[in-house]
């Protein structure tokens, strides 16, 4: 039984950290300007991802009352931190995607030790590697993005 229960852990867990990643990436969607409009639609997109792999690891968890709904605490100071860094002028585009470069560090980290852990169990190994896969591919163009905006 502690078995299920530490898998059940570990997919909530990654269905938090996507939970913040869809409101890290709405709260930079809001505060982008119209010199970066081109980044709303691609955060849009990373936003959208995060909901479909937060509803394919539901499945994976089976219950609904045992599935997370919330965000996490670092994720809920990560977003109150873009907030500081925007009024502030944190809000051209290589501070946009530094913040997101550093959001897409802790989702990509997630991911690895969910992996690494040997709690998933191995119906869910196909699925989180492929999320896995999808998030490196999403932070190597964010951070792309990033070194080109700092030149």
């Amino acid at each position: 039984m502690a078995t299920t229960e530490n898998a059940t852990g570990v997919l909530n867990d990654l269905i938090e950290i996507n939970n913040d990643r869809v409101a890290g990436f709405e709260k930079a969607i809001s505060d982008i300007k119209d010199e970066n409009i081109d980044l709303k639609e691609l955060f849009q997109g990373y936003a959208a991802q995060s909901r479909k792999n937060g509803q394919e690891l539901a499945a994976l968890v089976g219950s609904a009352e045992d599935v997370e709904t919330g965000n996490s605490v670092s994720g809920t100071l990560h977003r109150a931190w873009i907030d500081v860094k925007s009024i502030f002028g944190g809000s051209d585009r290589a501070s946009i995607l530094s913040e997101a470069e550093r959001g897409e560090d802790a989702i990509k980290k997630a991911y690895q030790d969910a992996l690494s852990s040997g709690e998933l169990p191995t119906e869910a190994v196909s699925t989180v590697t492929n999320q896995a896969n999808e998030i490196q591919a999403a932070h190597d163009q964010i951070k792309a993005l990033r070194d080109v905006a700092k030149l």
